[in-house]
Order: structure tokens, then C-alpha cells, then sequence
């Protein structure tokens, strides 16, 4: 009897990369802008570390039960009822408030390329924004397919054009810029610390895709494990790629007007278009940005459509179909041209709940499920001090956004 071939590590490895390299990382640069860049590189490998564990510790649940047990399962069942409706509400707030923060930004961009296209007719933030969330939410309500290839398309637009432009923008690197040497009375760096954890925590999302993998990899945690570990290195060194194409061209001071703008990615780009010497650069930096949001605006909304499906049972049928797709953009696209300026904001609002189900929760689960399967094929290096340090992890994530909400931490604001 032969066995069957397990699919290619590269693949699990893709989906992992895909899931957690999005438009989160247009923010990474101005969260950090207050450590710049070797404080940066420190707290996305911190990050890192922290979220690739926490996600084995979720692997590690899931291979104590069937084949396709969904996070709501698990947690369920190892952690009780209450514990799974607090991670639901975590989990919906997550895609809603993720959801608001490609419209805001995508509406951004949109403005701005129509604008430039041709100048007869001008349009607003909020006419772009709701173009912008009308073309996409129609792919989403299609199906799942109409999706897919529109998310193959632009994922391979997105790596094209991201390489164009940060090959350019390394080549033009300056070394006081990047270490942020050049001006003597620059604030310090380290008091600004705790501000870039919430945002870095998005940016290593990929917690939802271990169960799929499971089922991907015919339960083979080798391959699971592999793949989770090569997904989110190439993330990781896409993002220090990134901090060191803007950070090393664009100085510390300079942001003040993305900060002021909440990070807007429009305005990002239209600053660092000011030191960039190679007009293409800018060009296939607005491609890159914008196809980064539109894909993980795709990929996000999808799960929330078909949450919200499951959860109110509405049919498949197009009129179904329709009253999900309402419940899903409408809410988010009101908010978003209620305020058309909260990108990083609401990054940050998405790490605080996602530090309960992609963090604290996954730890908990490794607990737990070592209490009552003694037995298992596989466990989470460190034993029962990487669950604490896991945890901690969470907890100074959450001190860190409400800190930053009641002004106990200070937010660095470019002058």
C-alpha cells in the first residue's frame, strides 16, 4: 500500500507568509517610527518569536482531535463555554476593525490615483473609500472562487511590485537616516518601546491557518511545523526589508505628518516620495501598498462573510448572500467615512484582541491539553515556563494599547 504524497512544503510555507505578510506592514514604519530601525528589528523578533510559539502551541492542541476541529472546538472543550465566547467576540472584533482599516486606507489610495489620472473631476476620501469597498465586496460576493483568483492576481502583483521598489530604496539607504544619527536633539528611542508591540502583533497573524494546515498536511506536524517556522521567517525578513527602505530614506522627524494622519498610507507614500530620486520607485511603491490592502482586505472580509454566515445560518442563495455581504462591509464602511483617518489606530485595536485568541488563548490550550492528554506526539519547546513567557507576552500587549489609550505610555509624534 502506498502512501499518499504529502503537498509541498513550499505551499503551507505561501499560505503562511500570505496570511501574515498584508497591509499590516504599512504600518509597521510608523508604529516604530519612535525606536526606528535597529529598536524595530528587536521588536519584530521579539514578536516573532512570541507569535510563531504561540501558534505550535496551538498546533500542539489541535493533534489531540479530529481531522478539520475548528478553534471553536478546542477551545470549547479545554477551556469551556465562557472562554470560547470571549475568543469568538475577540475574533469577530478583529475582522470587523481589520475590515475598517484597508476601507480607510484603500480609500486613500484610490483618492489620490484617480486624482492623479485626470484632474476634471475630483474625488473625496470617502468617494474612494466607497469605491474602493463596492468592487472588492462584490468579488467577496460572488464566492470563495471569484476570490481566489482575484487574490492570485494581486498577491503576484504585490511581490512584482515590492521588490521593484524596495530594491530601489535600498540601494539609496543612508546610513545616519537608518540609525537616526544625524540629528543630535532627536528624542530617545527607548521610551517609545511598548507603542510598537500592538501593530507588530498583527503583522505575525497566521493563527487561523494552523487548523487548515493540519487537515492540509494529513496531520503530519513535521510538515506543519516546518512550514509555520519558513512562513513567518520570510515575513520576518520582508519586514526588516521594509523598516530599512523607508527608515533609511525618510528621517525620524519627517514623519510627523503620517503620525498626524493616523499613518495613512497615502501620506506615507506621498512623504517618501520627497526622497526618493527614482520616480518609478514611488509608483511601484502605491502598487505595492495598494495591492497589499486590497489582498488582505479580501482575505479577511471572506472570513468574516462566512462567519457571520454560519453564525446566523442565512443560505448561500443571492439573496443570502446579500444580507451577509451587508452585515459584513456595511458596518466597517460607515465607520470608515465616519473617520476617514485611523489606520494605525485601528491596527492597534486589532493587536489588542488579537493578543487573546492568537496569544493568550493558544497558551492556555497548550495548558490544558497537557493536562488532559499526558501523552503527545508533539510538544512546544521550553516546557511550562514558554507558556508563562507566552502569556507575558500577551499581557504586555494589552498594558501597552491601553497604556497608549490613557497617556500612560508616551506615543512619539515626530517632533
Amino acid at each position: 500500500m502506498t502512501q499518499k504524497k504529502l503537498p509541498s512544503l513550499l505551499g503551507g510555507a505561501m499560505i503562511i507568509a500570505g496570511t501574515a505578510i498584508g497591509a499590516g506592514m504599512l504600518a509597521n514604519p510608523t508604529s516604530t517610527a519612535g525606536i526606528w530601525f535597529v529598536g524595530s528589528v528587536i521588536i519584530l523578533f521579539y514578536t516573532w518569536f512570541c507569535m510563531t510559539t504561540s501558534g505550535l502551541m496551538l498546533l500542539e492542541a489541535n493533534l489531540h482531535y479530529p481531522t478539520g476541529a475548528s478553534f471553536d472546538t478546542i477551545v470549547t472543550d479545554l477551556l469551556g463555554k465562557r472562554w470560547n465566547f470571549l475568543n469568538g467576540l475577540s475574533v469577530a472584533f478583529v475582522l470587523y476593525i481589520l475590515t475598517y482599516a484597508y476601507i480607510t486606507s484603500g480609500g486613500s489610495i484610490t483618492e489620490n490615483a484617480i486624482n492623479s489620472l485626470q484632474k476634471e473631476i475630483q474625488i473625496s476620501k470617502s468617494t474612494g473609500s466607497l469605491l474602493f469597498c463596492l468592487v472588492l465586496a462584490l468579488f467577496v460576493w460572488l464566492s470563495t472562487k471569484a476570490v481566489d483568483r482575484l487574490s492570485t492576481i494581486l498577491i503576484g502583483g504585490m511581490i512584482i511590485a515590492f521588490f521593484l521598489s524596495t530594491t530601489g530604496l535600498l540601494s539609496s539607504v543612508n546610513g545616519s537616516t537608518l540609525l537616526d544619527t544625524q540629528n543630535e536633539n532627536a528624542p530617545a528611542h527607548l521610551p517609545y518601546f511598548l507603542t510598537a508591540l500592538p501593530v507588530c502583533l498583527v503583522s505575525f497573524g497566521f493563527h487561523g491557518n494552523v487548523p487548515s494546515l493540519v487537515k492540509y498536511y494529513n496531520r503530519n506536524s513535521r510538515r506543519v511545523i516546518q512550514s509555520i517556522f519558513i512562513g513567518t521567517l520570510l515575513a520576518l525578513f520582508i519586514y526588516i526589508l521594509w523598516q530599512m527602505a523607508v527608515q533609511g530614506n525618510l528621517p525620524r522627524e519627517k514623519f510627523a505628518p503620517v503620525i498626524a494622519k493616523d499613518g495613512d498610507v497615502a501620506t506615507l507614500l506621498e512623504v517618501l516620495d520627497k526622497y526618493i530620486s527614482i520616480q518609478y520607485i514611488g509608483i511601484a511603491l502605491s502598487f505595492f501598498a495598494y495591492m497589499a490592502i486590497a489582498s488582505s482586505f479580501l482575505g479577511v472580509t471572506l472570513g468574516l462573510f462566512d462567519y457571520i454566515a454560519d453564525l446566523l445560518k442565512f443560505s448561500d442563495t443571492p439573496w443570502g448572500r446579500t444580507k451577509t455581504a451587508l452585515l459584513t462591509f456595511l458596518p466597517p464602511l460607515l465607520l470608515s467615512l465616519q473617520f476617514p483617518y485611523g489606520f494605525v489606530i485601528a491596527i492597534g485595536y486589532a493587536g489588542l484582541a488579537a493578543t487573546l485568541w492568537a496569544v493568550i488563548v493558544p497558551a492556555l490550550l497548550a495548558r490544558a491539553s497537557r493536562k488532559k492528554f499526558p501523552k503527545s506526539s508533539y510538544r512546544v519547546y521550553g516546557g511550562k515556563g514558554m507558556i508563562y513567557f507566552i502569556i507575558l507576552f500577551g499581557l504586555i500587549n494589552i498594558f501597552a494599547q491601553i497604556g497608549i489609550q490613557m497617556g500612560i505610555i508616551p506615543v512619539f509624534t515626530g517632533n
